[in-house]
C-alpha cells in the first residue's frame, strides 16, 4: 500500500506546514470550499476539525472528502468524544476507502464548552486507544477481534500541549502516543518558544514529527476569550498587550505579525518539523502568514 502525500513529506525532512479548516454550522460549505481552494497548494495538508470546542457542525469526515474533491491533502480529525467504537471503525473505512489516508487521534473536549450543553459524551475511546485501535486495524482484525475484508492504512498523528502548567503529565502522554504508533504530533498552541524548545530537547528523542501549533489571534478581546473559555489554550499576557497596541480594525493584522514572527523563528532555528496554523475563521489569511514568515510556497 502506497503511503499517503503526506506521509511521503513528512519523511522527506522538508519544513511541513499545515492548517485547518473549520466546517459551517449548515449545510452551506461554500465558503469552506473557497477556503479549500485558496489553500491546497500552499500548504502540505489541510486538517478539517471535527465538532471543535464541542460545537455541532459539519462533519470532518464530509470536510476531508470535499479536500480530496479540491485536489487537497486532507488530515481526518476524530474525537472520541461523540461516537463509540463501532462508529469510529465504520468513519475509518469509509475515510480509507475514498482515499483520505491521514488521521488526528483526539480524546475531545468536554461536551461542557460547546452548544450541545445536553449531549451525552461517549468517550469510549481515549486518543491513545484510538491510536491502537487504528493499529489493529491495519493488521486486518477489528478491535472485536473479526477479520476485516481489506485492511486500512493511515498516517496517524495526536496532539501534545508543550505550554501545559504540569509538562510532565504531557510528557507521560506523549510517550503513551508515541508507543501507540503516532507518527506526528500537532501540538496545541505554542506562544513561548522557550518552553518548545524545552519540549523538544525531550521529543527529539523519538522518531516523530511534531508540527508547531500557530493560534492566529484576531484582536486582545479574542485572546482573552479564549484564555478564559477554550480548554487548553493560553495566552500570555505579552501576546495581549502587543494585540492591544493595534489600531481599531487592525488586530488581525497584528495577530498575523505576531503568527508570522514565530513561524519564521521556529524555521530559522530549526526548532522543529514544520508548523499548524490554526486561524480560528479567518482561514483567508494563512497565505500572507507564510508570506510574511518568507516560507516557499508548497508545490503539490
Amino acid at each position: 500500500m502506497a503511503n499517503s502525500l503526506f506521509e511521503e513529506k513528512l519523511n522527506s525532512n522538508k519544513f511541513l506546514v499545515t492548517t485547518e479548516i473549520g466546517p459551517p454550522k449548515g449545510a452551506d460549505v461554500s465558503e469552506m470550499v473557497h477556503h479549500i481552494d485558496l489553500l491546497k497548494d500552499k500548504v502540505d495538508a489541510i486538517n478539517v476539525t471535527d465538532h471543535q470546542s464541542s460545537v455541532m457542525r459539519f462533519p470532518s469526515l464530509g470536510g476531508c472528502l470535499l479536500v480530496k474533491e479540491r485536489g487537497g491533502e486532507p488530515i481526518l480529525q476524530i474525537t472520541c468524544r461523540d461516537r463509540n467504537r463501532l462508529a469510529i471503525q465504520a468513519d475509518l473505512l469509509l475515510a480509507y476507502s475514498r482515499d483520505i489516508r491521514n488521521v488526528l487521534c483526539l480524546t475531545g473536549d468536554s461536551v461542557d464548552v460547546g452548544d450541545h450543553k445536553e449531549a451525552k459524551p461517549v468517550f469510549d475511546l481515549d486518543s491513545v486507544q484510538l491510536l491502537k485501535l487504528i493499529k489493529v486495524m491495519e493488521s486486518g482484525i477489528d478491535i472485536g477481534g473479526n477479520e476485516l475484508k481489506g485492511a486500512p492504512k493511515f498516517c496517524i498523528g495526536a496532539s501534545v500541549h508543550p505550554e501545559a502548567d504540569f509538562i510532565e503529565a504531557q510528557l507521560v502522554k506523549f510517550d503513551k502516543k508515541v508507543a501507540a504508533g503516532a507518527q506526528f504530533f500537532q501540538t496545541q498552541g505554542i506562544f513561548d518558544l522557550g518552553s518548545l524548545r524545552r519540549f523538544m530537547q525531550y521529543a527529539s528523542q523519538f522518531n516523530v514529527k511534531i508540527l508547531a501549533g500557530i493560534i492566529v489571534m484576531a484582536s486582545a478581546r479574542m485572546a482573552r476569550y479564549m484564555n478564559d473559555n477554550v480548554p487548553g489554550i493560553l495566552v500570555p499576557q505579552v501576546v495581549i498587550d502587543e494585540l492591544a497596541t493595534a489600531e481599531k480594525g487592525k488586530g488581525l493584522h497584528k495577530g498575523v505579525e505576531i503568527a508570522a514572527r514565530l513561524i519564521k523563528t521556529i524555521k530559522e532555528e530549526n526548532l522543529c518539523h514544520g508548523v499548524h496554523i490554526m486561524a480560528v475563521g479567518n482561514e483567508s489569511v494563512v497565505p500572507t502568514i507564510l508570506e510574511a514568515a518568507g516560507l516557499v510556497v508548497v508545490s503539490k
